[in-house]
């Protein structure tokens, strides 16, 4: 019995190295990259199919991540903002072990064409103060009334603390005359014919509360027509123009 074990062993092994009438032994195949091949490496096939779809599903998470992240520059209404970062402030505080730093931000925000707000906010790190400064400018967007739509229906004074500006309308053709914060601002409104003067501080957030507090006194024609309950050509006929001027400049008026 031992010499008929011994015997098959060789034949045994024979079979399993492949001669003829036997059947070949499989090797495991490389496998497709998830499709329809695979062949006789299916095994692989499907895991690299799963890992191209968890490359897919990676790369729209970063899509998404990175979408969130950007910055809207749109307000509630769906309406484009034109943002400006007017000052950066750093301080330091002296802490045991070594300082610590903040930062403050002074943000302008503006559509261009008459609304216009100012924020500032504080934070550990520059961009998550400048997001304050953006969200807390949004919130106090104020409406100006602008002639024609590019300068300011009448000249205005502005006081906040020691700071004082002048803003007076131009004719066409004269551009933006101001400097540092308050160009910031006019340039967000949509104003582009305006001279300016600011006299008592170069403090940003001096400069841009006193703008703020001349844009606030800005009324237009039809605003103190409806407040006086007259038409508007009425108010300028008082100017000393005709008849025929003032209904022609009345219908003008747009806001």
């Amino acid at each position: 019995m031992a010499d008929e074990v011994q015997n098959a062993a060789p034949g045994a092994e024979q079979s399993a190295t492949g001669t003829e009438g036997t059947v070949p032994q499989q090797r495991e195949g490389a496998g497709g990259p998830g499709g329809p091949g695979g062949g006789p490496g299916g095994n692989r096939g499907p895991r690299g199919g799963r890992g191209r779809g968890n490359d897919n599903r990676g790369g729209r998470g970063r899509d998404d991540r990175n979408r969130r992240g950007g910055r809207d520059n749109r307000d509630e209404g769906g309406e484009e903002l034109v943002e400006k970062l007017v000052h950066i402030n750093r301080v330091s505080k002296t802490v045991k072990g070594g300082k610590r730093f903040g930062f403050a931000a002074l943000v302008v925000v503006g559509d261009g064409s008459g609304r216009v707000g100012f924020g500032h906010g504080k934070a550990r790190e520059v961009p998550e103060a400048i997001s304050k400064a953006t969200a807390a400018a949004k919130k106090g967007m104020i409406r100006v009334s602008l002639k024609d739509g590019r300068t300011l229906h009448h000249d205005g004074l502005g006081h906040f603390g020691a700071g004082r500006v002048y803003v007076r309308s131009a004719p066409a053709g004269t551009g933006i005359i101001a400097g540092g914060p308050m160009r910031a601002v006019f340039e967000s409104l949509g104003v582009h014919d305006v001279v300016t003067k600011s006299v008592g501080t170069n403090n940003p957030y001096n400069m841009i509360r006193a703008t703020f507090e001349a844009l606030g006194e800005q009324t237009s024609p039809r605003q103190v027509a409806q407040r006086r309950g007259k038409k508007i050509a009425d108010l300028l006929r008082r100017g000393g123009a005709t008849a025929e001027v003032a209904e022609a400049d009345a219908t003008m008026v747009t806001e």
